[in-house]
């Protein structure tokens, strides 16, 4: 496969042509790693990966659904209820990464979201690691967290990317 653009771009939409492997389009936002972000040996601290997970969902946010970021200012809240990894190959600083996000499920208030992150560095593609999140939809009340519909532009957003 063909890295698409210059380093970073983000919220590039897979569609027909260039679709990755899997047969749904994917949100896609790029990364490359800092020193930071590894260990003294050198590699990618392994919750790095979930920190990106958040950052992908952001940035999908602000490209696809911006009003939703005026209702998390108020009262809407994303709560992350839960997160996995699984990790297959190894990445270092000045690795480029692209994770590319799924929509895995919408039922009642919860959105499912699978992630592939693809070592794009030197041309070629590996697949580095496969994560999952699952998302609630809450409005803060008085009295605490109430579970709410996934909002509308939200929703909507999301459906280019869910399975077919």
């Amino acid at each position: 496969m063909t890295v698409l653009g210059s380093p970073p771009y983000l919220g590039q939409d897979y569609g027909a042509e260039g679709s990755p492997p899997q047969d749904r389009p994917a949100f896609v936002y790029r990364h490359v790693v800092s020193f930071e972000e590894t260990n003294v040996v050198g590699n990618v601290y392994y919750a790095r990966h979930v920190a990106w997970q958040g950052r992908c969902r952001e940035m999908f946010l602000k490209t696809h659904a911006p009003g939703v970021l005026d209702e998390i200012r108020q009262d809407l809240r994303l709560v992350t209820l839960r997160v996995s990894c699984d990790y297959f190959a190894e990445l270092q600083a000045f690795d480029e990464v692209e994770l590319r996000m799924r929509l895995a499920f919408v039922r009642q208030h919860r959105i499912g979201l699978d992630f592939d992150y693809w070592a794009v560095t030197g041309g070629t593609d590996q697949l580095a690691a496969r994560g999952f999140q699952e998302i609630g939809c809450m409005r803060q009340r008085p009295d605490g967290l109430s579970a709410v519909a996934v909002p509308e532009e939200l929703a909507e957003a999301l459906r280019p990317f869910e399975a077919h």
